[in-house]
């Protein structure tokens, strides 16, 4: 039984024992739990692992063109449901409608990119031997069945990163969502269905945390991909060295934004505040630290401290709200912890500070200045609409305090001199260094980071590669048989 099929519990109650969170919908804004999901039975993993490895054994031998059109009709089906599944998103982790949209389209585009282009991605590759006669190619070559471990920050986004890739390469894929994101999980999984693919070539489960190792360990499954928190991460990459199995790691970031100078800083004011605020700030990529040359500190402080002031609380199915709810109370109180931690400590409150006078999830628009390294929020990612920002003298300095984290995933180098941006991005030590724009995502720009951000790439051509057998072929002409000697 997938877990499509376990029907939505009746009791609340019925919560784990041991106090792991339950699989359930319960919209951040009025905090009301809309709808609970059992856990998929430890006792019938084994016949979902089954199904995968049968249906991986089948889906291997179709034309990959055959495997691209399905994929493709995902795309189609997921633009034709858009606003359904656009709803889902808003009501079980909180974003905002227009942004709900905005990641569907983001994910059909994937979705076609890969139907598209991977046929071609396959193919094999030549290599001129060096010593003999003959010739030699590397294939791609799929591995198995692979489980996907992800989160509820973009919960088709970070799906359909690992499902377009994968498929069409012709791996099977086990989810394992998020438990706050599960309604989402369900569609994702009825997408791939109804575009085509068989029974276990995508499947979603509700595993409990504890039964994760199971699958990890089984012998059919030969790869394992997450996207979610360090410790999640050290966790699960554990996981899969014990067991001798490939892993994908996308794990936090505390991206820096850097500004060197700006002929409008109006427009710089603009990139940064889009790159914090964009998903309530609920994004590994998004701007945390922004990092100010002096000359401009002041009044890129003030710009900012304006912007901020405009967003306010609401209901994020309403298109005039500025302001989301965070995907959760327990997401709410952390970040909040974290901010009055930094103030504690001496830190300054240019903007926020504070949970708002209002029901739901959130917490208030904040900047914080004179953040110091004892503090919790000069180490740790601030996973939510709050922004810290640094005064530095110089280009040298900037570069410093960016590569002063554990983290590596994403940078941004604001300049109207492309040369210096440039110089000053060759040095940051991060996955991915945007120039004059706020780190983004695009089906043909790889995505992952260095450090304790993870390890591997997604989207793009690399994406096909994580979990692939990358077979060379060596032939050589067959040998000439002796003639035999006239007796």
């Amino acid at each position: 039984m997938t877990a499509t099929q376990n029907p939505p519990t009746e009791h609340p109650k019925t919560a784990s024992e041991s106090g792991e969170r339950r699989y359930a919908t319960v919209n951040p804004f009025t905090g009301e739990t809309e709808q609970e999901f059992d856990f998929t039975p430890t006792e019938a993993i084994d016949g979902i692992i089954e199904r995968a490895h049968a249906a991986y054994q089948e889906w291997q031998q179709r034309p990959v063109e055959d495997r691209a059109a399905v994929v493709r009709r995902a795309a189609e089906l997921m633009d034709e449901r858009r606003e359904d599944l656009a709803k889902l998103i808003t009501t079980e982790m909180g974003k905002r409608h227009d942004e709900a949209t905005g990641e569907l389209y983001l994910c059909s585009m994937i979705l076609k990119y890969y139907a598209d282009n991977g046929p071609g991605f396959l193919e094999p590759q030549p290599i001129q031997p060096l010593m003999g006669k003959g010739e030699a190619v590397v294939e791609t070559r799929p591995i198995g069945v692979l489980l996907a471990i992800e989160p509820w920050n973009y919960p088709f986004y970070q799906v359909v990163r690992v499902a377009g890739p994968n498929l069409v390469l012709g791996n099977t894929v086990i989810l394992k969502h998020a438990e706050i994101t599960p309604q989402c999980a369900v569609a994702i999984e009825q997408l791939f269905t109804d575009a085509g693919a068989p029974e276990g070539v995508f499947t979603n489960t509700f595993l409990r945390i504890a039964d994760v190792e199971q699958v990890i360990a089984d012998p059919r499954i030969q790869g394992v991909t997450l996207t979610g928190s360090e410790r999640a991460g050290s966790a699960v990459g554990a996981l899969a060295g014990k067991h001798l199995k490939k892993s994908v790691l996308e794990l936090g970031g505390s991206d820096p934004f850097i500004v060197l100078d700006a002929e409008d800083l109006g427009a710089t004011v603009k990139a940064a505040t889009m790159g914090r605020m964009q998903n309530t700030g609920q994004a590994c990529t998004a701007s945390k630290r922004l990092i100010v040359t002096e000359e401009l500190y002041e009044p890129f402080v003030e710009g900012l401290k304006q912007a901020f002031s405009t967003f306010s609380p609401g209901d994020p199915a309403d298109p005039s709200t500025s302001l989301a709810p965070l995907s959760s109370e327990r997401a709410a109180q952390d970040l909040h912890a974290q901010i009055q931690d930094a103030i504690d400590k001496g830190a300054t409150v240019v903007a926020g500070g504070k949970r708002p006078e209002h029901p739901g999830a959130f917490v208030e628009a904040t900047i914080l200045t004179d953040v110091t390294p004892e503090m919790r929020a000069f180490r740790e990612e601030l996973f939510g609409p709050a922004a810290v920002v640094y005064k530095v003298k110089d280009a040298d300095e900037a570069v410093a305090l960016a590569n002063d984290s554990d983290f590596g995933l994403g940078a941004t180098v604001m300049s109207s001199d492309l040369d210096r941006a440039r110089a000053v991005a060759e040095r940051l030590e991060a996955g991915m260094v945007w120039i004059n724009q706020p780190t983004g995502s695009s089906p043909e720009l790889p995505f992952g980071g260095i450090k304790r951000s993870g390890y591997g790439r997604e989207l793009s051509e690399l994406a096909v590669f994580e979990f692939a057998n990358r077979r060379l072929v060596r032939t050589l002409p067959a040998k000439k048989a002796s003639k035999p000697v006239a007796g």
